[in-house]
Order: C-alpha cells, then structure tokens, then sequence
C-alpha cells in the first residue's frame, strides 16, 4: 500500500448540519479532495485525464464513521493507493483530526476511467497507471 501526502483542510460552515457536526455526505468529498489534489501533485490530475480523453469516475465507495468533526476542526486527509489493475485503482482513506490525532472516518474509493466523449469505460491512462504504480513500488523499496 502506498501512502500518498496528507492533505489539510479546515472545516466549513457550509460542511456541518444544524448542530455543528460535519455532514455524513461531507467525507466523501474530502476523500475525493485528498486524492485529486495528490493526483495533480504528481502530474496525473484532471486536466491531464482530460487532454487523454479521459474522466475520472467513482465505482464503489464504502466509508466507516468513527468520531465527529464539527466547524472549525482542521481535518488531515490521508489517501493510499491499495492496488493498481488495468481498469481499477482502489484508493484507502482515512479522515483524521490532526491536534488529537482522532481517527473520523475510513474509507474505500474504486476508480476507473470512461471516455469523456463516449463515456464507455477504458484502461487507466499510461500516465496515471504509471503515476500510481511509481507510488507504489517507491513506498515497497
């Protein structure tokens, strides 16, 4: 498994419910954030999928919600790559409170690739297939 760079952010007012809380639905747009922004970091992001012809689209997602975030909480997103096949990459995600290092939430992205004319399903690009498979035989060595 490979682990990619955390990624910061605070929590929004715009995040949380009536009470504070963070929004269930929330978390899987931080997860989706923390993996996009690593992907760009290392010059696999949107814009480059798209000059392939490609989109990124999300098959499978399951999360596990551990403990609250509420507003103002400044949240680590934590991505690493789990395994890389032709088609798929199943990403590992864990939301964490950094200041008391309190584990929120857990979760699985699956990804694969469609083309953004068609929207029929395709291989990873070379570019990002590399990208991740670098990450990974990196974090093994």
């Amino acid at each position: 498994m490979t682990i990619l760079s955390p990624v910061r952010r605070m929590v929004e007012h715009v995040d949380t419910d009536a009470s504070g809380v963070v929004h269930f639905s929330r978390y899987a747009s931080l997860m989706e954030t923390a993996l996009l922004d690593n992907l760009e970091r290392l010059g696999a992001g949107i814009d480059v999928l798209a000059r392939d012809g490609a989109e990124l689209v999300v098959t499978e997602l399951t999360i596990r919600y551990r403990a609250p975030a509420r507003y103002p909480d400044e949240l680590s997103l934590e991505t690493a790559v789990n395994h890389v096949g032709a088609a798929r990459v199943r990403i590992d995600s864990t939301v964490r409170r950094p200041v008391d290092d309190v584990e929120l939430a857990v979760g699985t992205l699956v990804l694969g690739l469609v083309d953004r004319a068609t929207g029929t399903p395709r291989v990873l690009t070379s570019a990002l297939h590399d990208v991740l498979t670098e990450a990974t035989d990196h974090a093994l060595h």
